[in-house]
């Protein structure tokens, strides 16, 4: 007969969705869907989970990468970087969740208040292409260069 610890482990090593590995607990997925018969299988499943992960990473890192383009393009990568994760990590889930709802409610805000969201979008905007005019017309980026010595 086996004991509780037992059992537990026994379920760890069939790839239990409520078990916890290296990677965090798993999300909750419908059962008898596709994920479900892939958790169900031992080595598929962390093959799976590791899979999840380095594509969430990819996406992530792209976005870090992007940071040195101009523009918002930094945002997308992350973003999607961080639903691949939330559709097979709790703790992705539960931070993917809490930024939807950031998100809402921004949005609403900027709802109810149009004017200010407008003249504070176009501020920003008139703000970055200030900075990019500037950049270009005093040729900050070879000063910059030339003080670093490149």
């Amino acid at each position: 007969m086996r004991s509780s610890t037992d059992a537990s482990e026994t379920r760890h090593e069939a790839g239990c969705p409520d078990c916890t590995d290296g990677l965090g607990r798993a999300a909750a997925v419908p059962e008898h869907s596709w994920r479900d018969n892939i958790r169900s299988k031992p080595g598929l499943a962390q093959v799976w989970r590791i899979g999840v992960f380095v594509a969430g990473l990819l996406f992530i890192c792209l976005g870090v990468a992007l940071a040195v383009l101009p523009g918002p393009l930094t945002i997308p990568p992350v973003l999607v970087g961080l639903w691949i994760w939330s559709t097979e990590f709790d703790w992705a889930q539960r931070f993917f969740t809490s930024f939807k709802q950031k998100a809402r409610d921004a949005w609403a805000h900027a709802r109810r208040h149009p004017v200010s969201s407008a003249i504070i979008t176009v501020g920003g905007l008139a703000a970055a292409a200030a900075v990019f005019w500037a950049v270009g017309h005093y040729e900050l980026v070879d000063r910059a260069k030339e003080l670093v010595g490149l």
